[in-house]
C-alpha cells in the first residue's frame, strides 16, 4: 500500500528551498543588487505563477517589502490567487489615472503588496515597452526592496522579454518532462535577444531527492559529479593525500526537499539561483551548460 504524502513536510520543503532561492538571489550580484525580478517560463502550466507568489511571500517574511506586479494582461491569475482585487490596476497608473499609492492593494501577508492589471488591456507589448513603462520600473524600484514581475510565458508573447530588458535579473521556470527542448530553447535565445539577466533557472514538478539537504558537485561544464563514487574512492587515498571534492569540480549547495506545486499537481523543486545550485536551479555560470545539454538531450525534458 503505498505510503500517504506527508503535507506539512512538503509545505514546509517548499518554503525552504523558496528560502534558499531567495538567498542566492541576493548572492547573484553583490555590486549591484537584484530589485526588480521577472518570473517568466516557456510555456503556460509551467508554475511561474507558483513560483512568484511563494518568492515574495519569503522576501516580505525576511524583513523586506516586495511589490508583486501582476504583468500577464493577457491571462490574469494573482489577484484570485491571492484573494485581493483592486479598482484600477498597471494600465491606469501608466496612464495617469490615479497614483502608485491608490493602485497598489496590500496583502495578507505583512510587507508584502500587490498590483493588478486591469482586463481586456490593448497592445500589452506596446505598452510594457513604452518610456512610461521604463519610468514606472524605476519609480517602483524606488520605493520597495524587491519588484517581481510574474509574466507571460516568453515561448507564447513577447511580453516577458521586453519587461526583462528593464529589469535587473530574469528567472526562467521549466516543469521538468513537460516543456519541450524546442520550446524551452526558443525561450531563452528570445531572452537572449532582449538582453536580458537571465541569473538562473528553476525546475518545477520534479521528484524530490532523499533527505531533507544535500550538496551536489557540478563540473565546469554543468555536469553532476557521482558524489559516492568519489568518496568511495577518497576513502582508500591516505588521508595526507585525500582531495576534499574532484579537481576542477565547484561544490554547490542544492535543495533536495520538495513540495506539491498547486500549480503542477506534483513535486515543485524551487532551488538556489547563484552561486549555489541545482536540484533544479542551473547557476549563471553553467545557464549555458543546461541549454547545451537540452541541445544533446542530456536534459530531461518532453
Amino acid at each position: 500500500m503505498p505510503r500517504k504524502r506527508n503535507h506539512r513536510n512538503d509545505e514546509v520543503a517548499l518554503q525552504n528551498a523558496v528560502k534558499t532561492l531567495l538567498a542566492n538571489i541576493r548572492f547573484a550580484s553583490v555590486d549591484e543588487p537584484v530589485s526588480s525580478i521577472v518570473v517568466t517560463s516557456s510555456v503556460p502550466n509551467e508554475g511561474k505563477t507558483t513560483v512568484s507568489i511563494s518568492l515574495a511571500k519569503a522576501i516580505a517574511t525576511s524583513g523586506r517589502d516586495v511589490l508583486l506586479v501582476e504583468a500577464d494582461m493577457r491571462r490574469r491569475s494573482l489577484g484570485g490567487k491571492l484573494g485581493v482585487h483592486s479598482r484600477q490596476g498597471l494600465y491606469a497608473v501608466l496612464a495617469g489615472d490615479c497614483s502608485l499609492e491608490a493602485a497598489v492593494a496590500d496583502t495578507d501577508v505583512p510587507d508584502m503588496y500587490f498590483l493588478d492589471a486591469e482586463p481586456n488591456i490593448p497592445n500589452p507589448a506596446d505598452i510594457l515597452a513604452s518610456h512610461r513603462f521604463r519610468r514606472f520600473v524605476k519609480e517602483v524600484n524606488s520605493r520597495y526592496d524587491y519588484v517581481i514581475f510574474d509574466t507571460p510565458p516568453v515561448g507564447t508573447f513577447v511580453d516577458a522579454a521586453v519587461i526583462a530588458a528593464v529589469a535587473d535579473a530574469t528567472i526562467l521556470v521549466v516543469r521538468e518532462r513537460y516543456v519541450k527542448r524546442n520550446e524551452l530553447l526558443g525561450a531563452f535565445e528570445q531572452l537572449q535577444k532582449a538582453e536580458a539577466n537571465v541569473i538562473g533557472t528553476v525546475v518545477n514538478g520534479c521528484e524530490p531527492a532523499s533527505g531533507d539537504y544535500y550538496y551536489a558537485y557540478y563540473n565546469d561544464n554543468g555536469e553532476r559529479v557521482d558524489v559516492k563514487s568519489e568518496q568511495a574512492m577518497t576513502s582508500r587515498v591516505p588521508a595526507a593525500k585525500a582531495s576534499p571534492r574532484p579537481a576542477g569540480v565547484r561544490a554547490q549547495s542544492v535543495h533536495g526537499a520538495q513540495a506539491p506545486s498547486p500549480a503542477t499537481g506534483g513535486a515543485a523543486g524551487v532551488a538556489p539561483t547563484a552561486p549555489a545550485g541545482r536540484s533544479g536551479v542551473i547557476p549563471p555560470d553553467t545557464t549555458a551548460a543546461m541549454i547545451s545539454g537540452f541541445r544533446s538531450g542530456g536534459v530531461r525534458t518532453e
